[in-house]
């Protein structure tokens, strides 16, 4: 019998479907193996997670789904998925199931793991607050504790007396910078006397054929002899198509950054994300932006209908007020995406404000250690700390 606890091989169940969460869950996993040395992973997530130890059961590309009309197209898929985690439930019965955003699917689990007595841990719940308010429902269901990233998130749980613990955004323990200024320049052979412009087209390649021929055409309005272009190409797309669609504009001032994204956020002088987890980094930094967003003509009408939030950009809903300028749908275009960066970098007073206003973001963010505190939510459904 092993009376201490940190030396019992825990096997605990991961479902993370996105980029960012399998940054956010490779920082959590880090300090489960820290303190517990024999636990096990196993379940879907990416590289980040798989270097510390999960064991994977599919390939983590196949999950970047996003819109309406989308999943409905990957629906076998996701169902060999769910039939699956089914089995893995049954067979190997983890000690502890913890979902990572991604509701969609991870609710659905949720239930599955609930049903089969594996206690759950949502961590970065589903945006309930947003659109399908019902979700609120189904984490009081089948879902033992959720650790909330966002400060506003454990009030509206309580509400609905959902079990929950603000654990502080984990942002603000895996920013960091690795090149300064110069260094960074002289790796991508930028010239530091000109301004930067920084293009995020997303983590999905169905982001990328939607955004990225739209800021490739943007920056043909600009005068390459005053800027730089610098466009950023997450590990999760095709590297083939990332490089012919630039290939295909014919645009030649495109210096693509293929990683070290924090220093392009911090020493650009002006951004372009699209809306998602990269906002909240870059507010996190500090850097002023303008948040896009574009869906399939479908996806956007549903969830036009569904969606209640006033703001698309997670730093304007955090500081509930419109400081960040937003595009959506079909006014993501080249004539309003150059008007703002130049109406911004016109405007020292504005461009200022927007730094400032922004320092407010990163307190809030820094209150606390995410990994410390869902270790704490961790070790309790473990009944290590019973």
């Amino acid at each position: 019998m092993i009376d201490d606890p940190r030396l019992k091989p825990f096997k605990i169940f991961w479902l993370v479907g996105e980029n960012s969460g399998d940054l956010h869950a490779a920082q959590l996993m880090k300090k489960i193996n820290d303190t517990l040395p024999y636990a096990t992973h196993v379940g879907i997530g990416g590289k980040l997670m798989q270097n510390e130890g999960l064991r994977t059961l599919f390939p983590f590309e196949k999950f970047s789904i996003m819109g309406f009309v989308e999943v409905l197209a990957h629906l076998s898929f996701i169902f060999k998925v769910e039939r699956t985690i089914k089995q893995l439930f049954k067979k190997e019965k983890p000690d502890l199931a913890i979902l990572v955003d991604y509701p969609g699917l991870n609710l659905r689990v949720a239930f599955y793991a609930d049903e089969a007595r594996i206690p759950v841990l949502y961590y970065i719940c589903p945006q309930f607050w947003a659109w399908k308010h019902k979700r609120v429902y189904k984490l009081r269901e089948s879902v033992r504790h959720v650790a909330a990233i966002l400060p506003f998130e454990k009030e509206l749980l309580d509400i609905h007396n959902v079990t929950a613990t603000y654990v502080g955004h984990p942002i603000a323990e895996e920013v960091h910078y690795e090149l300064d200024r110069g260094q960074f320049a002289r790796f991508y052979g930028l010239d530091p006397g000109k301004k930067w412009l920084g293009f995020f087209p997303g983590s999905r390649n169905t982001e990328i054929q939607r955004l990225l021929p739209i800021y490739l055409e943007t920056i043909k309005h600009f005068d390459p002899d005053e800027y730089e272009f610098l466009f950023s190409k997450a590990r999760s797309v095709s590297h083939q198509n990332y490089l012919e669609t630039i290939a295909l504009s014919k645009v030649k001032m495109v210096k693509v950054i293929d990683g070290y994204n924090y220093e392009m956020m911090k020493y650009c002088d002006f951004l372009v994300l699209k809306s998602g987890t990269t906002t909240l980094e870059a507010a996190y930094i500090g850097t002023p932006m303008l948040i896009v967003y574009k869906a399939s003509a479908l996806s956007y009408l549903i969830g036009k209908q569904l969606v209640r939030v006033k703001y698309i950009g997670l730093p304007n809903l955090i500081l509930d007020k419109a400081l960040l300028p937003e595009l959506v749908q079909d006014d993501v275009n080249p004539t309003e995406i150059k008007k703002q960066i130049e109406m911004h970098l016109s405007n020292p007073q504005l461009y200022n404000h927007i730094r400032r206003e922004l320092e407010k973001i990163r307190a809030i963010l820094s209150e606390k250690r995410a990994s410390d505190e869902t270790m704490k939510i961790v070790r309790k459904l473990l009944k290590i700390d019973a």
